[in-house]
């Protein structure tokens, strides 16, 4: 174990139905105006959107609707917003949604308190202050609801960076397993791909030593696997549901990386530039990048990935574990090669020079220059 310090001030509200509780969460906070932030159209069509607003009226929370939220939010709209919540002095956010939403959601927090254009926040302006953030979460994934991040696409630059500040933890969040039912089954696959990418980024570039986070991690994959297996046969299987959603929000809320020492997040560098420059899911982005990287990566920690085979799949070697991961993506209907995208490895270059620009915002450009990302990518054809 290495030093460390762990803080999550997030409350969590798990369980059917919880959703109605968000009016009595929000007048007890003695909120009395919101921003309303939702994605799509499917909120609406559920009915989720109007008993949200339903159980507001009956707190006498007022609240000011903001829809349209693209899955990776991009600036144009993060910066619509930040204008609406500062003309509106709304007193927090409430964000209705999956990854996508939460995170639009913190930036517009982050920006509605700021003199200055809230992608400054983006590329390496401290965050100071943001309005209170509150959830209601539809799609188990990216942890969002229980940590500091938020990523956004400008998309004039092609360039998907974050904010990690611990201003932005959501004051509340409720999960209800039933709100994911609904989730597109190539979302909820999507949804696996970026919870074991979370977990295994760290598992794989800490220092060694660390058995408990080691074990936390495999049994953080070990439970998405299975889990999203009955899923599949099973998309109305609450069991199956509850123990995903859990799971996905273990596996970003600072419990697993503390006291793991220094660790990296290459792959979700690497594929940040793909959804940037192609605007594909982030988990597709992953199921890609994450093969060829663990072949690319494997040789400067052999034993935790000869581990990784053994505890996971029950498999030697470590070539043999990236194999059974990999065709598990593939069988659960995850791209795993660039053309399988639709992505032109003609355009490797090009992906690798926007890749190496937040690597070094990342400050691992050390390891990951521009030739080194070209290198993984080639893998991944």
């Amino acid at each position: 174990m290495y030093d460390f310090e762990f803080h999550n001030p997030t409350k969590i509200i798990f369980g059917r139905d919880k959703e109605l509780l968000m009016g009595d969460v929000l007048k007890g906070d003695a909120i009395t105006k919101v921003l309303l932030l939702y994605g799509s159209q499917s909120v609406k069509r559920s009915g989720l959107l109007d008993r949200v607003k339903d159980v507001l009226s009956r707190a006498g929370v007022g609240f000011i609707e903001f829809g349209g939220v693209v899955s990776n939010p991009v600036l144009s709209h993060t910066r619509q917003g930040v204008a609406l919540a500062k003309s509106e002095a709304v007193e927090a956010i409430l964000a209705v949604g999956g990854g996508s939403v939460l995170d639009e959601g913190k930036a517009i927090a982050v920006g509605a308190l700021a003199d200055v254009d809230v992608w400054d926040f983006f590329v390496g302006k401290e965050v100071s202050r943001a309005l209170p953030v509150y959830t209601i979460l539809t799609l188990a994934a990216t942890a969002s609801e229980m940590n500091g991040n938020s990523v956004v696409t400008n998309e004039e630059t092609k360039q998907k960076y974050n904010i990690t500040s611990p201003h932005v933890y959501p004051r509340v969040s409720i999960l209800n397993p039933q709100l994911t039912c609904s989730v597109p089954a190539d979302y909820s696959t999507y949804g696996a791909v970026d919870v074991i990418a979370h977990v295994i980024e760290a598992y794989f570039t800490k220092k060694p030593g660390t058995r408990l986070q080691d074990r936390l991690v495999e049994a953080i994959v070990k439970t998405v696997i299975d889990s999203h297996n009955i899923i599949r046969q099973e998309p109305d299987n609450y069991q199956a549901r509850a123990e995903f959603m859990w799971t996905a929000t273990l596996g970003l809320n600072g419990l697993t990386p503390s006291g793991v020492g220094q660790s990296s997040f290459p792959n979700h560098m690497i594929e940040h530039s793909l959804s940037a420059i192609y605007n594909i899911a982030h988990g597709a982005g992953l199921a890609i990048v994450m093969p060829a990287w663990m072949r690319w990566y494997s040789d400067r920690n052999p034993a935790q990935f000869e581990r990784f085979a053994r505890k996971i799949f029950g498999v030697e070697g470590a070539e043999a574990g990236i194999v059974a991961l990999e065709t598990w993506f593939r069988d659960i209907g995850a791209p795993i090669r660039l053309q399988d995208a639709e992505i032109p490895a003609a355009d490797i270059d090009e992906i690798a020079a926007n890749a190496a620009q937040l690597a070094k915002l990342w400050g691992i450009d050390d390891l990951y220059d521009q030739a080194a990302i070209a290198e993984i990518l080639q893998l991944a054809v």
